[in-house]
C-alpha cells in the first residue's frame, strides 16, 4: 500500500513500507523508473530512498494536487512494473582488496573466520537501493544476513576513498575521504562508482592487488 505526504509546496513522497527489505526496495525502483521515464510535465526530478520514492516539482508548472492525482493513476493503472524483479540497471564489477580494519571485528561479531567474510561478502549480488549521504555512494542490499553487523559505536573521523564496508544490514563503498562509522572491510577505486546508479547491481570481485 502506498501513502503520499507533502514535503513542503514542491515535493511529494510516496511510501511503500517501513522498514528495509529487498522487495520494498524493487517497488520502489521499478516506481522509480517508471516515473524517471515518464517526463511528466513540471516534475524536476526523482530521487529513490529504501521504502520512498520523492518528487520533486515546479509548482508554478503543475500543482501538488494535480501531480498527486497523475501519479496515483500511474500506480493504480499498472501493477505489472510493481511486480517486476528485472529493475533493468546495469552491473557493475568492483574489484575489491579485502584489507580493512575491522575485518577482524566482523569475524568475531558473526562467528566466521576472516576468510569466511570476505569470501560471503564477495559471493553477494547487490542491487543499489539508492545514492546518497556523499556523491556517488551506493546503498546496497543483498548482503548475507549471517554478515549482519552494527556500525562502530564511535564513528571514525577519516575513511579513505575507496573503503569498502558494512554497517547491519547494508553495504556501500566510500566516494571520497570522508567521516564514516561502517565496518571497513577493504579498498577499491573510488572511480568505478562515478557510473553506478539506483537500480543497478554491484558485484564485488576479491583480487590480490589493484591494477
Amino acid at each position: 500500500m502506498w501513502t503520499c505526504h507533502a514535503l513542503g509546496d514542491r515535493c511529494l513522497t510516496w511510501r511503500c513500507a517501513e522498514g528495509i527489505s529487498v522487495d520494498a526496495s524493487r517497488q520502489v525502483l521499478s516506481v522509480f523508473r517508471d516515473w524517471k521515464q515518464a517526463g511528466i510535465p513540471g516534475v524536476l526530478d526523482v530521487v529513490p530512498a529504501y521504502t520512498e520514492v520523492a518528487v520533486h516539482f515546479d509548482p508554478l508548472t503543475i500543482s501538488g494536487e494535480a501531480l498527486r492525482k497523475d501519479l496515483e493513476v500511474r500506480l493504480s493503472s499498472d501493477r505489472s512494473f510493481l511486480e517486476n524483479d528485472a529493475i533493468g540497471g546495469a552491473v557493475h564489477r568492483i574489484p575489491v582488496v579485502y584489507n580493512g580494519a575491522d575485518l577482524e571485528r566482523v569475524a568475531a561479531h558473526t562467528g566466521y573466520s576472516v576468510p569466511d567474510v570476505t569470501h560471503r561478502h564477495a559471493a553477494g549480488e547487490y542491487i543499489v537501493a539508492m545514492v546518497g549521504f556523499l556523491p556517488h555512494f551506493p546503498y546496497c542490499l543483498g548482503l548475507d544476513p549471517t554478515l549482519n553487523t552494527p556500525r562502530l559505536s564511535s564513528p571514525r573521523t577519516r575513511v579513505p576513498a575507496g573503503s569498502v564496508a558494512l554497517a547491519g544490514a547494508q553495504t556501500g563503498v566510500y566516494p571520497c575521504e570522508s567521516p564514516g562509522g561502517w565496518n571497513l572491510l577493504g579498498q577499491t577505486d573510488p572511480a568505478l562508482l562515478e557510473p553506478v546508479c539506483p537500480g543497478d547491481v554491484i558485484r564485488f570481485e576479491a583480487v590480490e592487488a589493484m591494477p
